[in-house]
């Protein structure tokens, strides 16, 4: 047990409540300040503050942990598939035989999407930012499939999960299809989950498409790496969004908006934007340059991370699979890839990455691996949401279920103009 926190405001002396988590820091509970001061308290971003208890994921990033209902990410990596940790976070426990069979197949019976949403798509103009079109067809679902928007009955809201996990992969297809201008491709139920996203990307209906199950297994990876990461901002605005009472399909296109931010799920793709601005490796030196002078506004994006002081664990994982994926593409001359492999080599060995802790963090890697697959940056985002959308699935169900959840209310200190009259127009 931690020790008591006491809290004096002014005269009077506040004995707060500690909690503690299985693992991790212990909390000090300051839900009743307010009534029992009349203060609050000033977190700007929430850094130091506990919005929730949770028990789906949980991150040390001074050790570089990450870990999904108590399971390491790397085993989870190395040994499952997306689909099982899909049922690891909704559910608590890794699926024996049985269940996993049955969750698969419900998983894959759900990959259609409403025909009439064919018709949705033509409304977007063709240069649209995937992004924008899955921020709409996904809060769309709820127009197409209202059977299951009842946040109040546990049955609907098992159906909405399945669907989404299940058709989030066409609609993110259908978003990339539609800005190149080829035709969209219905999924195929006799392929896996990662495997049949890949068909209905980059298969055309004049030539038959078989899977590379190097890269299908690559992309499982990256789904798995990216499937949730405790209460980050899209997460937390899945929570709030639900707290409200919104149906979960409104709750999770909340989720996509606020991913589609560059600090956030954006990051992947200007990490390769800066790839381009760098050019070639004979450039790096000067890049390196500006990046450690502190009057420079350049910044090394895909180094560091907000939460990890260590090296991601999911970034390790990530420049293995990088690898097996050039190795099996036969890519050895493209010079953005030149370019990366040597920073890389540079933020692991140069004594000012090592010592500001500025290791090459996952974003970087999935960056250069989904180029090398073929997808343009612009979907970058969009498949790290749809990896994401079982974790804010997971988050938001866990929230419906806990009889404490309360409307989210932040609070805030207030540095405007005081009480004032107002003023005629004429007077002014």
């Amino acid at each position: 047990m931690s020790k008591p926190v006491s809290l004096n405001v002014a005269d009077q002396k506040l004995d707060l409540t500690v909690k503690d988590g299985t693992i991790g820091p212990s909390v000090v509970d300051i839900a009743k300040l307010y009534a029992q001061t009349g203060m609050f308290t000033y977190d700007p971003g929430f850094t130091s503050t506990a919005s929730c208890e949770s028990k789906i994921t949980y991150i040390d990033g001074d050790e570089g942990v990450l870990l999904y209902r108590g399971y390491p990410i790397d085993q989870l990596a190395e040994h499952g598939d997306f689909l099982e940790t899909c049922y690891l976070l909704l559910y608590g426990e890794l699926p024996n035989p049985a269940q996993r069979t049955d969750f698969n197949y419900r998983v894959t019976r759900h990959t259609m999407v409403h025909e009439q949403m064919m018709r949705f798509f033509q409304g977007f103009r063709r240069d649209a930012h995937p992004m924008s079109v899955m921020v709409a067809s996904v809060g769309a679902l709820s127009a197409f499939y209202h059977d299951s928007t009842d946040i109040a009955d546990e049955n609907q809201r098992m159906i909405a999960s399945m669907r989404m996990i299940a058709k989030f992969p066409t609609l993110a297809a259908m978003a990339y299809k539609y800005s190149i201008g080829q035709p969209f491709v219905y999924p195929q139920n006799d392929l896996d989950y990662t495997s049949n996203f890949l068909r209905m990307c980059f298969a055309v209906p004049t030539e038959e498409y078989k899977v590379n199950p190097v890269l299908s297994r690559a992309l499982d990876r990256i789904f798995i790496l990216h499937a949730d990461h405790e209460q980050n901002a899209s997460t937390s605005t899945v929570r709030l969004a639900g707290s409200s009472g919104a149906n979960p399909f409104a709750c999770i296109a909340a989720g996509v908006a606020c991913l589609w931010g560059p600090a956030h799920g954006g990051a992947n793709e200007a990490a390769l934007k800066m790839l381009q601005e760098i050019g070639t490796v004979d450039k790096i030196p000067h890049y390196i340059a500006r990046a450690k002078d502190k009057n420079d506004p350049f910044r090394l994006m895909g180094f560091g991370h907000r939460v990890y002081k260590n090296y991601d664990p999911r970034a390790k994982i990530m420049q293995k699979t990088t690898h097996e994926v050039l190795n099996e593409l036969g890519i050895k001359d493209d010079p953005l890839l030149d370019v990366a492999m040597e920073l890389e080599r540079i933020a692991l060995s140069d004594s000012y990455f090592i010592e500001k802790k500025l290791y090459p963090n996952i974003d970087f890697y999935s960056g250069i691996t989904l180029k090398a697959m073929g997808f343009p940056t612009s979907m970058f985002t969009a498949l790290f949401a749809l990896a994401r959308t079982v974790g804010w699935i997971a988050q938001w169900k866990e929230m419906i279920e806990d009889p404490g959840q309360k409307i989210g209310r932040p609070r805030q200190l207030y540095t405007g103009a005081p009480q004032r009259d107002y003023v005629p127009t004429h007077m002014r």
